[in-house]
């Protein structure tokens, strides 16, 4: 549909909506986003598996070894610009991977942003080192200005998490950690395939790890990638996923390898997994090109509505549009929208409180204590301090924004239905 033709169904569909009739008597609902791409290309990847009788990543049937895995880590480093790529058994497992590669442990800390998924902090905890909170942008993810005045030398690294789709500013970020010698760990589990001036988030730092689970861009149920160019960072990460060794496929790719064994878990993929992880590799240009161009088209729709503002985006093109986040100046005219658009029958979501600024007594509780772990009450020689308080403009930046999820499937009237509820009551909305 052109630009003109879209715009004028939308106003029809806005002229015809009333105060009493709402812009749909059936509420738009989105869905998962990889799932809805499941085809032949999936099921000829598990039959290959299943015929072979190798689910396995390293020895099976025959001669060769299995290639499902390998295929999907060479594809992927490709697809991502980076040197090395490993495939692990979840997304958590992912970040559990790239931190004991960064070799955190007791007596470091990492700097991570105040809202982000509770895996970020227990990562953290698990690995004996502290979470240190900094504050969030309107980007939603960390503020690279809220940085530097937490660094101390106990500082080890620097999470930052790439939220909804929306790199975080990058540059500022990088030449920070370079600046303290600290190293950058990205998340990009919620942005698989989105960029930041031209390169590929989870590229750019010195580690980065991406999620392969139903919520994400692309599913295979669970799993997850760790990503370096890095070849030390690459090896440690091998070892700690395969319970400390280094098979003879990893050695043809680091050689016989810089370190001894040391103690590793086993968070292997397998290959019924990486079959299906590997057909929607192939099909995320084609998934984040659909959102994109749907989201585009809300953008587009109320660009011209007076006084509106959207969530902060780095780089605009570089962001598929997952959600279209609107700013509000109060709570108050958030929730009134939020309220309107369920009653228009296009629910709108909000960024979410239930990951942000963990309590003590919840990080202390989540795991037992162990020897020579620093208590968070005598960390650096005084009290830790955690909760709301400590990032006050982040939680209010969350409550000021809400908008619609965008459906890589959405028709050409779902857009419209966007539009129209958005235009019907984004005004009133801010009079609340």
């Amino acid at each position: 549909m052109k630009r003109r033709e879209f715009l004028a169904t939308t106003a029809a569909a806005s002229g015809a909506a009333s105060a009493e009739k709402p812009v749909r008597e059936k509420p738009l609902v989105s869905t998962y986003w990889g799932t809805q791409y499941y085809d032949a290309g999936e099921r000829e990847q598990i039959s290959d598996v299943l015929e072979s009788r190798n689910p396995f990543r390293y020895y099976g049937h025959g001669a060769e070894p299995p290639s499902k895995a390998a295929t999907f880590e060479r594809e992927f480093a490709a697809r991502m610009g980076t040197r090395y790529a490993l495939a692990v058994a979840t997304g958590t497992g992912a970040m559990d991977t790239a931190m004991a590669a960064l070799e955190v442990g007791p007596g470091d800390e990492v700097i991570l942003p105040a809202w982000t998924f509770v895996s970020c902090y227990n990562t953290i905890v698990l690995s004996g080192a502290l979470p240190v909170f900094a504050e969030v942008d309107e980007s939603f993810n960390i503020d690279p200005a809220g940085i530097e005045h937490r660094i101390t030398p106990q500082t080890k690294a620097i999470m930052v998490v790439h939220l909804r789709g929306v790199a975080a500013d990058m540059d500022p970020i990088m030449a920070i950690a370079r600046k303290h010698g600290i190293k950058v760990f990205e998340d990009a589990a919620q942005s698989m395939g989105s960029t930041y001036k031209g390169r590929a988030v989870g590229s750019i730092g010195d580690i980065g790890m991406f999620s392969l689970q139903i919520t994400k861009p692309i599913a295979a149920g669970e799993g997850g990638v760790v990503a370096t160019n890095d070849p030390l960072l690459y090896e440690r990460a091998v070892r700690y996923h395969d319970v400390g060794g280094l098979r003879p496929y990893h050695e043809k790719i680091v050689g016989k390898g810089k370190l001894e064994g040391f103690p590793g878990t086993n968070l292997r993929i397998n290959e019924l997994t990486a079959g299906v992880a590997l057909s929607q590799l192939r099909k995320l240009d084609r998934i984040l090109g659909d959102v994109r161009a749907r989201s585009r088209r809300v953008y587009e729709g109320i660009r011209d509505l007076e006084g509106i503002r959207f969530r902060l985006r780095p780089d605009v093109d570089g962001d598929p549009g997952a959600i279209v986040f609107i700013r509000f100046d109060t709570p108050a005219q958030c929730d009134d929208f939020v309220k309107r658009m369920k009653a228009e029958g296009v629910p709108a979501t909000r960024p979410g409180s239930a990951a942000l600024l963990p309590t003590v007594p919840f990080i202390e509780k989540k795991v037992p204590p162990r020897p020579n772990w620093p208590t968070f009450q005598t960390a650096r020689g005084k009290a830790m301090v955690y909760g709301p308080e400590i990032c006050r403009r982040s939680a209010s930046i969350l409550k000021r924004f809400a908008g619609p999820s965008i459906d890589p499937k959405y028709s050409d009237s779902d857009i419209a239905d966007i539009v129209a509820a958005i235009r019907k009551v984004y005004q009133a909305a801010r009079r609340a």
